[in-house]
């Protein structure tokens, strides 16, 4: 019995095209499958790196501006500390300089929001606070805690802000709501 060695090996070693065009899907399926994960981590992460700096930058604004409902109408009684008592924006007045005149840069502070940017004017113009605001309600009380629309009764302001992530890349209603309510010090 004499067995030819080289036959035998020669048709281990052949793959035929069947079994290469198996092996080629399979391993197109795995990478696709590969790619998704990745792709799907990706975004991800960029939804909640998005997420965290709008919340982040709208706690920073609602602190910003409730620092500034909180000491206006400084430096005397001659003047009304809330100017404009609007739903979606406020001016606020303060004497810094303490000449009785509401005149220099930084006496008169507006908050308004425009489109979906949050914006502050200390006499400069109307700067970007934050971007991606959804809505900015500004609600004001008297002394009593009742509703007021007068600026002159106002003594507190209930602030609520609502942020969105403002990438394009991300398709989300995900918003963030911040609310509170400011107490004015000097009145």
């Amino acid at each position: 019995m004499d067995i030819d060695a080289g036959g035998v090996g020669d048709d281990a070693a052949r793959v035929s095209l069947a079994e290469l065009l198996v092996a080629l899907v399979i391993f197109a399926l795995a990478a696709a499958a590969a790619f998704t994960l990745l792709d799907e981590g990706q975004r991800a992460w960029a939804f909640g790196a998005a997420r965290a700096e709008t919340q982040q930058s709208a706690r920073i604004a609602l602190a910003r501006l409730a620092a500034e409902i909180r000491v206006a109408g400084r430096g005397g009684r001659g003047f009304d500390a809330v100017a404009l008592a609007a739903p979606d924006a406020i001016v606020l007045q303060q004497d810094l300089d303490g000449d009785g005149v509401i005149a220099a840069n930084g006496e008169r502070v507006t908050w308004r929001l425009v489109g979906s940017v949050l914006r502050r004017d200390a006499g400069g113009g109307l700067q970007p606070i934050i971007n991606g605001v959804g809505r900015l309600t500004l609600t004001y009380f008297d002394a009593a805690g009742a509703p007021t629309f007068s600026p002159r009764d106002v003594r507190s302001v209930e602030i609520a802000l609502v942020t969105r992530p403002d990438y394009s890349v991300i398709r989300s209603s995900a918003s963030t709501v911040l609310t509170t309510r400011v107490r004015l010090r000097n009145r």
